[in-house]
């Protein structure tokens, strides 16, 4: 068993992928195409803003061997993060490419961009899906959900579209079935040393001895291992995820307090619209009662006046009616 870096890190991750060899390596595995050669391009979010970005990121264009064996020029967008993080800054950065006038070919008639593949190295799961290696092709279809084939694949579709490769790495578990697995196998988290997070713990002569494409991956990795400022740098990522999961820790905790706080507004507002309601029944019933009284005052003032005009007198009004003269008086 041998002791590497672990490739989580960005750090290690970054001095692994400036390697032109091997980021031909793992790309080539992930595409499953050849790449005659790759080269990192600038882009125009920096990875050091560790304060707002979560993400690491680097660009390549990528020269690949298309079956018929003529080359094409690609552009690679490779993503990495630990923490879950909202998709938004995943598109954020992908309209960054949209928008970039150097990802057209220039000397095109039709000055088509450059195709694009986004691939993303998840340190968490997506949903339900058990898969570790997710492939997003997209495809062209007729109205009636045919397949094109005629006129595909077209420079003007495939300038509006790109492919994804989504990898989970917690999926990842000691699973080597094909070169993909076996390259992705330096990824997997169940290889973590017991003693230190930052070192995984692989049997090198069962995988890799006998495979040149893997050893100088263990080799740089063996390096990174070695290295006081990338341990150094291991440190520092620690701590700044240390503390995001702490921030996150505390605004879970503010959003839990916040919806307790709404539904217990909620419920008061529920409560008072009911006693609302109750008023409203008793103002109904309180008019009602006053419109038949009101009704019944308007009869008793018409049997007064009729009972006037058969000559009955006040007095004699107030006897048959039991009522006080006044009240008599009061309906005339």
């Amino acid at each position: 068993m041998i002791s590497i870096a672990n490739p989580i890190y960005d750090t290690v991750f970054k001095y692994l992928m400036e390697d032109e060899r091997i980021a031909r390596t793992i790309l080539s595995a992930l595409l499953k195409k050849e790449i005659v050669n790759v080269e990192v391009r600038p882009h125009e979010y920096t990875n050091g803003q560790k304060e707002v970005l979560s993400i690491f990121r680097i660009d390549f264009g990528a020269t690949v061997r298309k079956p018929d064996g003529s080359e094409q020029l690609i552009l690679i967008e490779l993503q990495k993060t630990w923490l879950p993080t909202e998709t938004l800054r995943f598109r954020q950065y992908l309209g960054v490419h949209y928008q970039n006038p150097k990802n057209i070919v220039a000397d095109s008639p039709d000055r088509h961009a450059l195709p694009m593949v986004a691939v993303y190295l998840l340190g968490h799961t997506v949903g339900d899906i058990e898969e570790p290696v997710v492939y997003v092709r997209h495809q062209a279809y007729d109205y009636d959900g045919r397949p094109l084939t005629q006129g595909i694949p077209d420079k003007f579709v495939d300038s509006l579209n790109h492919d994804s490769i989504i990898v989970q790495i917690p999926r990842l578990h000691g699973k080597i079935n094909n070169r993909l697995d076996k390259v992705l196998s330096i990824f997997d988290q169940s290889y973590v040393s017991h003693e230190n997070q930052h070192y995984l713990s692989i049997d090198d002569k069962s995988l890799y001895t006998t495979d040149t494409d893997m050893q100088p991956i263990i080799h740089r990795l063996l390096m990174a291992a070695s290295n006081i400022e990338m341990r150094q740098n291991m440190n520092v990522e620690d701590e700044y995820y240390s503390i995001i999961k702490e921030q996150e820790g505390k605004v879970y905790g503010l959003e839990r307090d916040l919806a307790e706080k709404i539904g217990e507004l909620a419920e008061k507002e529920g409560q008072l619209a009911e006693k609302e309601g109750q008023l409203a029944e008793k103002e109904g019933q309180l008019a009602e009662k006053e419109g038949q009284l009101a009704e019944k005052e308007g009869q008793l003032r018409e049997l007064v006046k009729m009972l006037i005009q058969t000559g009955k007198s006040a007095e004699d009004i107030a006897a048959t009616l039991h009522l006080d003269i006044q009240s008599v008086n009061a309906l005339l």
